[in-house]
């Protein structure tokens, strides 16, 4: 706790304390949720089922684990989900960066008519048929491209991208333009580096986005070979759905120990399927917070 000169302190050990109460009971109501997930999924069905755990998992079983790491066919779908996110995360940078750089021009001629053009798809869509008929115009239909290609391009990350760059000085852009750089080198070489952080948040979004994404799939593609990890898992948990009184009497303990299994591989699914995403973030966090800041604000 510091004294200034006008006898004004500054700081305060209550606030202080405050704070990092405040912060502690975030932390808590953040990470809770996934860690009560983990350890259901890795105690014994009946608890998992019953949910009389808080703390520490009840009669530790990671039978589920071993049914999902043994599933050829969920991880031709891991794989596909990788493609699509990999694929999609770098069409976005890159028709971001292209779209964003011109808007940003001062004397680009009928600026303001291509933003009013850009916003009117921001809130208004043609809906499902629309897009699905064109889709198959378009030949897409049971195609990865009905999937990769609409989540390639979002104005709303164009919007976030021209901003970033709009904030950059025009002095430097003008200086590389009398050394001779043309408007690609200028954008490769000097905007483009200058715009990591928000670069860094349209590419956890659109990862995000990506991985847990499963209606187009279901729309566009027919093919379980080519179906993201989300929309297996949902085809899965469903299928295992069991009706006991449609089954013999011999089978009903069966049953019912494949229900309760069920459970368990339900929030075992959960943490599988969300692992990937929460080891990503940390390789952009440190772009992440300034980014999304300067981005969203300037302008």
């Amino acid at each position: 706790m510091l004294r200034q000169k006008h006898g004004i302190r500054e700081g305060s050990r209550l606030a202080s304390m405050l704070i990092y109460l405040a912060t502690g009971l975030c932390c808590i109501v953040t990470v809770y949720p996934m860690y009560y997930v983990l350890i259901r999924s890795v105690s014994a069905p009946e608890h998992a089922l019953a949910g009389d755990m808080l703390l520490f998992p009840k009669g530790f079983d990671l039978n589920s684990y071993r049914v999902i790491l043994s599933d050829t066919t969920l991880w031709r779908a891991y794989g596909n989900t990788l493609l699509y996110v990999v694929v999609t995360t770098l069409l976005m940078l890159l028709f971001c960066t292209l779209c964003a750089y011109p808007l940003c021009m001062p004397g680009l001629f009928g600026k303001k008519a291509v933003v009013t053009y850009l916003l009117i798809p921001m809130y208004f869509s043609g809906g499902l048929i629309p897009t699905f008929l064109v889709m198959n115009r378009l030949g897409l239909y049971n195609n990865i491209w009905a999937v990769i290609l609409p989540g390639s391009l979002s104005i709303w990350n164009i919007i976030l991208a021209r901003t970033y760059f709009a904030s950059i000085p025009d002095t430097i852009r003008e200086s590389a333009a009398i050394d001779g750089a043309s408007h690609f080198t200028i954008l490769l070489r000097i905007y483009t580096p200058l715009a990591k952080p928000i670069l860094a948040v349209i590419s956890i979004y659109t990862i995000v986005i990506t991985w847990n994404s499963w209606f187009n799939a279901l729309v566009y593609l027919p093919d379980t070979a080519l179906q993201p990890l989300q929309l297996y898992l949902r085809r899965v948990l469903l299928e295992n759905t069991v009706d006991l009184t449609k089954l013999p009497m011999n089978e009903v303990a069966e049953a019912v120990r494949r229900s309760l299994s069920n459970v368990q591989l339900k929030y075992a699914m959960i943490i599988f399927t969300t692992l990937p995403v929460l080891f990503a973030y940390p390789f952009f966090q440190k772009h992440f917070v300034k980014g999304i800041m300067v981005g969203s604000l300037k302008g």
